[in-house]
């Protein structure tokens, strides 16, 4: 797909390759524009990309997927590009609670955990049902959450108003809950259903009373996916493919510098590419990037008033977090492990210890990606993947330094201080899971804040951006349309929250705001299909969507190589 020769004008340029920026490449593409995607990194996938050792395959970010079932906004963005999509798997085990005094699993049937509860609670009965009566709703708000799919910004006057009726129908249910947060909040949400230290203490480490409820209301839905086969660099190297169809590149090593403006309106950028200074035009930009780096380093310094870029510095983010891929010359499920992501929190810690930054007390998140998907390794062995939250600011920014370009330097210090961290969780894994885990551990790799921040460019190595609350959203920190005329949004920062489902979103909208002001008829199509007043059929069946043959075809893990050869 690289090998297309570079022009010096497209319609769109695109900054990111991560999930927003392909999807809107590959949405435009299909519509018939011309379109060039920069990418700084040598593969596409943002934190998608996931990476390779030796015949080892990890992920990098994804603990799970919603929206990636037959109904889900996922699939039917996807659908509308190929049926040749990388399908998701459904979940079956999904969540373990794990504490020094609790143990609980949540799987695809959630009444089953409940019903333990019960069990072990039988006194907190009445509460224990409503607090599950209560996910339910939840949960069937958030299976509808693409009938919301469209941003404002593409609709006309009556659609907004009436996609108002359909965003307050979808948050009716949070009301109630969204104001309990933080150690006291939490604390006191949660009274409102039960009153037994020891049962508030299954959901120790959770940073509001919402967080409670949504993995068990998505449960109720079935909507927890595990990513396709193959891991969920699959999906980036589809869309890849999608674009690469259609005539237009890709050009990775290519990293923007500039966004050139005139008269308040973008026309074009400057980058590097492997450190030659390119320059291309184009009629729009879709940026889906670092909203910080986007703002304070690649438009001219009045393009953005000073109010929203200090909103923006002060906004709520996600945490970033230490990430440990280890290798096993076994099978995980040997270990004692299974599909379902382990959260380990031990209950009576100050509650900033769960995300503090000790590896000793902070919750971790333990996942086992080759239970989930044999091919991720050679048979016989398998993959244990390792979340703990983590800040940049911990330990002095990681005790590293910064040279003349403000870049991290990354000493001794740096790697001493990654290692500890790192055998301190292992061993604390081993200790609580799993007693011979340390025996069959192959090698490992750990990324921390500055490993996210060097791949991904978001701030202090955020995973997912801006976080949903009231703030930010008294603040209008999401947004698609910028203070620059065909400058837009496609990424995470258009919208509030995170993972692989709005960023997608982010990506699909920032199309359909070019598709309205250049191709009407494939605005108007792809907006009646996302709203859900068109078929699929009728929608491809329009003039206006290029066709596409559905020729891709996965490669072979190395895994599935080796076991093909043996």
């Amino acid at each position: 797909m690289q090998k297309a020769a570079r022009k010096d004008y497209y319609d769109v340029v695109v900054i990111g390759s991560g999930v927003g920026g392909l999807t809107a490449a590959a949405l435009l593409s299909k519509s018939g524009l011309s379109v060039c995607v920069l990418e700084k990194e040598p593969h596409p996938g943002g934190y998608l990309a996931g990476f390779r050792r030796k015949d080892f395959l990890f992920d990098t970010a994804i603990h799970w997927l919603n929206q990636y079932g037959p109904d889900g906004m996922l699939t039917r963005l996807f659908d509308v590009l190929g049926k040749d999509h990388p399908a998701a798997v459904p979940q079956q085990r999904i969540r373990r609670y794990l504490g020094k005094g609790y143990d609980y699993l949540l799987t695809n049937n959630p009444d089953e955990m409940r019903d333990q509860l019960i069990a072990d609670f039988p006194y907190e009965r009445a509460g224990i049902l409503r607090f599950f009566a209560t996910a339910k709703k939840i949960g069937n708000s958030l299976k509808n959450f693409n009938s919301i799919f469209r941003s404002g910004e593409t609709m006309s006057f009556l659609e907004r108003l009436l996609n108002k009726v359909g965003i307050l129908r979808f948050i009716i249910p949070f009301i109630p809950y969204v104001m309990y947060s933080g150690e006291k909040g939490l604390r006191k949400g949660l009274r409102k259903f039960f009153r037994d230290p020891k049962l508030l203490d299954v959901f120790t480490s959770e940073l509001e009373l919402i967080g409670c409820f949504v993995p068990v209301g998505w449960a109720y839905f079935g909507d927890f996916q595990n990513p396709p086969k193959g891991g969920s660099q699959v999906i980036p190297q589809w869309l890849e493919h999608v674009i690469g169809f259609y005539g237009n590149p890709i050009f990775y090593q290519s990293r923007v510098t500039e966004i050139m403006v005139e008269d308040g309106t973008s026309t074009g950028v400057k980058f590097m590419f492997k450190e030659r200074p390119v320059e291309l035009k184009c009629k729009y930009v879709i940026a889906a990037n670092d909203i910080e780096t986007l703002y304070e380093k690649m438009l001219p310094a009045t393009a953005i008033p000073p109010k929203l870029k200090h909103r923006l510095k002060t906004a709520e983010l996600y945490s970033s977090s230490v990430t440990i891929s280890i290798a096993l010359d076994c099978a995980t499920e040997t270990l004692g492990f299974n599909e379902e992501m382990i959260h380990l929190a031990d209950e009576g810690l100050p509650f900033a210890d769960y995300a503090g930054g000790d590896p000793e007390k902070s919750e971790l998140i333990i996942l086992a990606p080759t239970v989930r998907d044999k091919s991720l390794a050679i048979p016989g062995q398998g993959t244990l993947t390792i979340f703990m939250p983590a800040t940049m600011d911990f330990e002095q920014q990681w005790q590293t330094t910064k040279d003349a370009d403000g870049n991290y330097v990354r000493g001794e210090a740096y790697k001493k201080l990654k290692l500890n961290i790192a055998e301190a969780i292992i061993k604390r894994v081993a200790e609580r899971l799993s007693p011979e885990l340390q025996q069959h551990i192959l090698f490992y790799e750990v990324a921390t804040p500055v490993t996210h921040y060097r791949y991904t460019g978001n701030k202090n190595g955020t995973m997912m951006g801006a976080r949903p609350g009231r703030a930010n959203m008294q603040n209008n920190i999401a947004h698609y349309q910028t203070p620059v005329k065909r400058l837009i949004l496609g990424g995470h920062w258009a919208e509030l929250g995170g993972g692989v489902p709005l960023a997608a979103k982010a990506g699909a909208n920032a199309a359909l705001l070019v598709l309205k002001e250049e191709n009407k008829p494939a605005f108007r199509a792809l907006a009646a299909y996302l709203d859900g007043k068109a078929t699929l059929e009728t929608t491809l069946a329009k003039d206006c969507f290029k066709v596409y043959d559905d020729s891709w075809i996965q490669p072979l893990t190395p895994g599935e190589k080796k076991g093909i050869l043996t």
